[in-house]
C-alpha cells in the first residue's frame, strides 16, 4: 500500500528536498527517471526515502544521484547485500545531458535534486538548475515570506 495517498494527474510524491528552495535558486526543471534495484523500488512504494544530503553530479556523460537515503525495508530484501546510500544513475536524454554539463561547468550552477515521485508508475526524480543563494539572499525570502503570511492572516481576519 502507497505511504502518500495524493493522486494529483497520475502523480504522487515519495520524499522531498525542502532545504534546496531555501538554499538556492532555481532557474529551470528537469524531470528524470532512476536507476533502481527491486528492493529500492519497494522501499519507494512504502516511503522510506530520504533527499536532504543528496546531490547530483555529471561524470563521464551520465548523471549521478549521491547520498539519497533509501531505507532497506526487512521483509522486502533478505538475501540482498543491501547499500541505503549507494549512488544512483539518473536516466536523461544526450540532449539534456550535454546541455546540463555547458551550464553546470561554463556558468556555474549546480544540480539540485528536488523531489522524488511517480509518474505513470515509475519513480522520477525532480532535478533543479540552481545557483547557491548568499546569507543576505536567506534573510530577504524569509522576510517576504513573514511578510506573505502576515497579510494573509490580516486579510483573512479582515472579513469576520
Amino acid at each position: 500500500m502507497m505511504a502518500t495517498k495524493n493522486r494529483k494527474a497520475g502523480t504522487s510524491t515519495i520524499a522531498r528536498n525542502k532545504r534546496a528552495r531555501f538554499d538556492y535558486t532555481i532557474d529551470e526543471n528537469f524531470e528524470a527517471g532512476l536507476s533502481l534495484q527491486g528492493w529500492e523500488v519497494k522501499s519507494l512504494r512504502a516511503g522510506q526515502a530520504q533527499l536532504t544530503e543528496s546531490y547530483v553530479i555529471l561524470r563521464k556523460g551520465e548523471g549521478w544521484l549521491l547520498g539519497a537515503h533509501i531505507t532497506p525495508l526487512t521483509t522486502a530484501s533478505t538475501h540482498v547485500n543491501t547499500d541505503p546510500s549507494r549512488t544512483r544513475k539518473i536516466l536523461l536524454h544526450r540532449r539534456e545531458l550535454d546541455h546540463l554539463r555547458g551550464l553546470v561547468e561554463r556558468r556555474g550552477y549546480t544540480l539540485v535534486p528536488l523531489d522524488l515521485h511517480w509518474s505513470k508508475g515509475k519513480a522520477k526524480l525532480a532535478l533543479g538548475l540552481a545557483k547557491g543563494k548568499k546569507q543576505y539572499d536567506k534573510r530577504a525570502a524569509k522576510k517576504d515570506q513573514d511578510w506573505e503570511r502576515a497579510k494573509s492572516r490580516a486579510l483573512k481576519n479582515q472579513g469576520r
